[in-house]
C-alpha cells in the first residue's frame, strides 16, 4: 500500500502529536542490501503522550527503533529529537544545513540523531530503550543495576580519577542521590523488597519491570520500549499499563513502544502508527486505527478485497472491530453456527440459563474473545470466568468448532487465562461468584 493510499482521519483540528511533536521520523529508509526494511517512512511522536508502533512480525518496527537509538544508521531520511516545546522548525533547518547534529536553541535543543552515535543519543538527547530480550546484569543485584545507568553523573562526581574509590565529597553526595533515585523507582515499580537479590533470581515480568526502572534512571525525555508486555499475564499487563500512565504523567517522559498486545495498545495509547512491510499503512487514535479496515487485513495477511470474498476472514474482521464498525464499512461476518450439539465434535459444555447475582463477567477480557464471540458464549450459556476454567479438552474441541476456530482456544490458553481471571474476580466479590 503506498502513502497515498493511506485512510486518514476526518478534517478536524491538528492532533497533539503533529502540534508538538518530542520526535519527528521524516521520509526513513532503512536498505539491507538488496532488501528494504524500512520504505519512506514519516510519523510524529507527542511530546508527553504514548505513541504505539504496531504491524504484523516482520512490519520493520525494531528497524525503526534501531534507527531511533543509533544501533543502525538509516540510508535516508531524517530523525528529530527536540527538547522543549513546539516543532522549532528554523533551528531545525539551520541545524541540517550546516552539518551539525545538535543545537542549543531558546526553547531547549534539537537534535539530528541520524547523525549521533548511539551513547550521545542516549547521554545527550536522552532517548533511553529497552529491548525485546531482557538485558539485565543478573549477576548483579537488583540495586546495582539501577547504579550502573547513573554511571555518568557518578563518573563525572569523582572527576574522572580515583576520587570514587578515596570517597571525594562530590562523589559521597552523588552516590547518595544515585542511591536515592533507584529506592524511588524500586518503589514505583514494586521490587523494592528485592533490592539486595540477583536481578536473575526475580521473575520475568518483574524483570521486565526492572528494566523500564533502569531505563528511566536515565532521565529520558523520550522512553522507547520493544514489547515490554510480551510473556506476561493478565494480571502483569494491567501492572505495566498502570506504571507506563504514571511515567507519562508525572515524569513529562513521552513513551514510543512497540507491542503486539492489542490491550495494552488500544488502552494507553494516545497515537498509534501501523506498519505493514516497513511502509505505514494508518496513523491515527486508537479508535481510528481499530476500525480501519486496512489494519485488520494486514493482522490476517489477506488484501483488503479477501475480506468481503471470504465469510470466514469477514467473521474475523468483525470480532476484532466490533459489528457496528464493521458495518459502517461495509463488512458483515458469515452466519453464526448453529448451536447444535451433533453438529461440532467434542462435548457442549453446560451453561446457565442467566448470569449470576451481581451480573456477567466481561468476557473479552479473555485474549482472544472479542466482542462477537462473547455473544456466541453468552448464547450457549457461558457467562462468567469460572465456566471457561472449567472446560475439559472435549468442551474445548466444541467451543472451537462451534465458534469456527478449530485450534485457536488451547493456542490461545483461553482456560488459563480463565482461571486467574476467576479467582481475581473471586477475590474481589469475596467469593460471590
Amino acid at each position: 500500500m503506498s502513502a497515498a493510499a493511506i485512510r486518514k482521519p476526518a478534517e478536524s483540528a491538528p492532533a497533539k502529536w503533529d502540534e508538538d511533536p518530542v520526535l519527528t521520523v521524516e521520509h526513513l529508509t532503512m536498505r539491507f542490501g538488496g532488501l528494504v526494511a524500512i520504505n519512506d517512512l514519516s510519523f510524529n511522536v507527542g511530546r508527553g503522550q504514548i505513541t504505539a508502533l504496531i504491524g504484523p512480525n516482520g512490519a520493520g518496527k525494531t528497524t525503526v527503533f534501531n534507527c531511533v537509538t543509533g544501533f543502525y544508521k538509516p540510508t535516508e531520511g531524517r530523525i528529530v529529537m527536540r527538547h522543549g516545546p513546539g516543532r522549532q522548525q528554523q533551528a531545525i533547518d539551520k541545524l541540517t544545513e550546516g552539518g551539525l547534529k545538535w543545537q542549543a536553541t531558546s526553547e531547549g535543543a534539537v537534535f539530528l540523531l541520524e547523525r549521533m552515535p548511539d551513547f550521545e543519543i542516549s547521554h545527550q538527547a536522552k532517548v533511553a530503550r529497552t529491548f525485546q530480550n531482557i538485558r539485565l546484569f543478573g549477576g548483579m543485584t537488583v540495586l546495582e543495576n539501577l547504579l550502573v545507568a547513573q554511571h555518568n553523573v557518578l563518573m563525572k562526581a569523582s572527576g574522572f580519577t580515583l576520587g570514587g574509590i578515596v570517597g571525594i565529597p562530590s562523589f559521597r553526595k552523588a552516590e547518595q542521590a544515585a542511591i536515592n533515585k533507584a529506592v524511588y523507582w524500586l518503589e514505583q515499580v514494586h521490587l523494592i523488597e528485592r533490592a539486595d537479590d540477583p536481578a536473575g533470581d526475580l521473575p520475568y515480568g518483574a524483570q521486565r519491570r526492572l528494566e523500564i526502572a533502569r531505563a528511566m534512571c536515565t532521565e529520558p525525555q523520550l522512553l522507547c520500549l520493544d514489547e515490554p508486555a510480551a510473556g506476561l499475564n493478565p494480571r502483569e499487563s494491567a501492572e505495566l499499563n498502570e506504571l507506563l500512565q504514571y511515567i507519562r504523567a508525572n515524569h513529562e517522559t513521552s513513551i514510543l513502544l512497540i507491542e503486539h498486545d492489542m490491550g495494552v495498545v488500544m488502552e494507553i495509547s494516545d497515537h498509534i502508527v501501523v506498519l505493514d512491510y516497513g511502509v505505514k499503512i494508518s496513523d491515527g487514535d486508537a479508535d481510528f486505527v481499530r476500525n480501519d479496515p486496512s489494519v485488520i487485513a494486514a493482522y490476517l495477511g489477506v488484501e483488503d478485497e479477501e475480506i468481503e470474498a471470504a465469510p470466514e476472514v469477514a467473521s474475523l474482521v468483525v470480532e476484532a472491530i466490533g459489528g457496528d464498525a464493521a458495518k459502517e464499512v461495509g463488512i458483515t461476518a458469515a452466519a453464526v453456527p448453529a448451536a447444535d450439539d451433533e453438529a461440532h465434535p467434542g462435548s457442549r459444555p453446560s451453561g446457565l440459563a442467566a448470569a449470576r447475582e451481581g451480573g456477567p463477567d466481561k468476557l473479552t477480557r479473555i485474549k482472544g474473545v472479542g466482542p462477537v464471540n462473547e455473544k456466541k458464549l453468552n448464547g450457549l450459556g457461558i457467562w462468567h470466568f469460572d465456566q471457561v476454567a472449567s472446560w475439559k479438552k472435549a468442551e474445548v474441541e466444541w467451543v472451537g468448532s462451534y465458534l469456527a476456530f478449530p485450534g485457536r482456544i488451547e493456542r490461545e490458553e483461553w482456560v488459563k487465562q480463565a482461571k486467574t481471571l476467576a479467582k481475581s474476580s473471586k477475590g474481589k466479590r469475596g467469593g460471590a461468584k
